[in-house]
């Protein structure tokens, strides 16, 4: 068995190298790292399978509260059996206190309560699914034109009342404003009109990513459509629980919450800014 440890003094990991391991991302709270083995049978993190491609790549991420030691360890096709251990750096998050916000979406009545739980689990049902797909390979757009309004793993305080903690990139902008496509993928959940998060859709990237798209005033998809990077699906809006118009940009591996403005590049989405 072959140990190794990886130590990173920063959340910015380029490509490293150990063995037949290499890795490329950010190895931190938040982070989503991208991985290849040649000659690799089967890969796990702390334990749970991660799906390999044929090629031997695969992809993994880490929540907002992800301890700071985890182990990847995997099969190669000689039968043999390899580990390393990752430590990811902590991260320090800022705290929101948003006013205004209506008192049914702070404390809902009993009355949505089921309705609330109803779309909860249809959400992270699409965000459970596991598909062939590689576009988590390509590079990440940006999504939309905007100003940056809230950030990945604050705690919000609405009313004075603490919340859980944000778990998007907020781009604010008027009603309208188009929403593009930020990568390849597949849209495995639309809806109009979810409780808390109004006009969402969910979009499937393959291996567990999944990126969503919350509070939009109008939807051009449906699930089961493919979509190209670039693709005007919808607009942003101000439904579901907010206090403006703007769009909040979140992206999953099943369920670890990962932090999109740490996956982003510079570069717009719009097909039409590229002519």
């Amino acid at each position: 068995m072959l140990k190794r440890a990886f130590f990173f003094t920063g959340a910015l990991l380029s490509t490293c190298t150990i063995s037949a391991l290499e890795l490329t991302g950010h190895l931190t709270q938040g982070g989503m790292v991208i991985g290849k083995i040649e000659k690799v049978q089967s890969v796990e993190l702390n334990g749970q399978a991660i799906k390999v491609t044929n090629e031997g790549q695969f992809v993994f991420g880490f929540g907002r509260n992800a301890p700071t030691t985890h182990t990847l360890s995997w099969v190669t096709t000689d039968e043999k059996l390899h580990s390393t251990e990752l430590l990811i750096t902590s991260r320090t998050f800022n705290i929101d206190r948003i006013t205004g916000v209506e008192k049914k979406y702070v404390s809902p009545p009993d009355s949505v309560l089921e309705r609330i739980r109803a779309e909860a689990k249809s959400v992270r049902a699409a965000r459970a699914k596991s598909s062939d797909l590689v576009y988590f390979l390509d590079p990440v757009l940006r999504p939309a034109k905007g100003r940056i309004s809230g950030v990945y793993g604050s705690q919000r305080y609405f009313n004075g009342k603490p919340r859980n903690p944000h778990y998007g990139l907020d781009i604010a902008n008027k009603t309208g404003t188009p929403v593009w496509a930020p990568l390849n993928g597949t849209v495995v959940f639309s809806d109009n009109d979810l409780y808390y998060s109004g006009g969402t859709v969910i979009i499937d990237h393959g291996h567990g990513i999944t990126s969503t798209y919350i509070h939009l005033n109008k939807i051009h998809v449906k699930v089961g459509d493919n979509i190209s990077v670039g693709e005007h699906f919808a607009d942003i809006g101000a439904t579901g629980r907010v206090t403006g118009p703007h769009l909040d940009w979140r992206f999953n591996w099943f369920g670890e919450r990962l932090d999109p403005q740490l996956l982003m590049t510079n570069t717009l989405a719009n097909k039409s800014s590229k002519k």
